[in-house]
């Protein structure tokens, strides 16, 4: 019996070079769907996609008749009201431009009063403190002084930022290197009990009812906003008056800041310092009581009112 011979196997064709491409391979070959392309060969046959019927052409004439005439009212209401508009504009302006000069008025009227009441206050002042008046004005504040004394600077730390935020808007001891009114608050209390006879701030003198107090980020004093630098001046013994101020806890207390926190301080002693007259003060007196004080009466207490001015 005859053996066939083995076939021999002829092998698989060799593999394309972009077959592990084959989606990619796909969307080129068929770079339109089937549907889409029926859809546009019939939309051909029944004459490009147009309206074939004459009511559909009259709508279609109609929609963009319509279209056209609300572009063009709404071009003509923009080219009417632009007129009336600018007139309202220029008017506001010229209303702010007016007030603000009316307030500029003001504001000259107000300090021009101001210093009248000021220099009646003074003279009130000087009438009532007797003996004493120069030293009762040189203590409230009433009269300018100047002599040797200290001129010590207070600034906030480089690169602060003046938006505030940090830590020490809360109780705690702690900073990101902006002068608070606390601050100022012992630098003035410390040069007080230094020995200085007369202190100002920024040009604004106190006295013994000046507060200094913050509003948001600002430092006020006397309800008067301030900016760093803040220039204190103090009239005394110059030298005297530095190094006991120095020495002092609230001196120290500056130094810490500076230490810690970097607030930048500077103090001088030069041979004069010019201090203002403060701008308003509150003039009172008092009588002493009379014989009959005392009884019960009620009559003969002592004259505190508001006082003169």
């Amino acid at each position: 019996m005859s053996q066939q011979p083995p076939v021999r196997s002829t092998g698989s064709p060799p593999p394309r070079p972009d077959a592990s491409m084959s989606l990619l391979t796909n969307v080129m070959d068929h770079a339109l769907d089937d549907g889409y392309a029926e859809a546009s060969a019939r939309r051909a046959a029944e004459g490009g996609g147009l309206p074939r019927t004459l009511r559909a052409k009259l709508g279609l004439a109609a929609g963009l008749v319509l279209a056209a005439m609300v572009v063009t009212l709404g071009a003509a209401q923009a080219q009417i009201s632009a007129p009336v508009v600018a007139k309202e504009r220029e008017e506001l302006i010229d209303r702010i431009e007016s007030e603000t000069s009316a307030a500029d008025d003001l504001e000259k009227q107000i300090e021009q009063l101001r210093g009248e009441v000021g220099e009646r206050q003074r003279k009130a002042l000087q009438r009532h403190g007797g003996d004493q008046a120069e030293l009762v004005a040189l203590l409230s504040g009433a009269t300018e002084v100047r002599g040797p004394g200290v001129k010590l600077v207070v600034d906030d730390a480089k690169g602060t930022d003046q938006g505030g935020g940090g830590p020490r808007e809360s109780s705690g001891f702690s900073d990101t290197g902006r002068v608070r009114d606390r601050d100022m608050q012992r630098v003035v209390n410390g040069l007080w009990q230094s020995g200085a006879e007369a202190i100002s701030i920024n040009g604004q003198r106190l006295t013994a009812l000046s507060a200094i107090r913050a509003a948001g980020d600002a430092i006020l004093v006397d309800n008067k906003p301030l900016v760093p630098p803040y220039t204190v001046l103090a009239v005394g013994d110059g030298k005297k008056l530095s190094t006991a101020f120095q020495d002092s806890a609230d001196g120290q207390y500056l130094h810490a800041l500076q230490e810690n926190f970097g607030i930048r301080t500077s103090i001088s002693s030069p041979d004069e310092v010019r201090l203002p007259a403060a701008p308003s003060l509150i003039v009172r007196t008092a009588e002493p009581r009379t014989a009959g004080a005392g009884t019960g009466d009620g009559q003969g207490a002592a004259d505190t009112g508001k006082g003169t001015s």
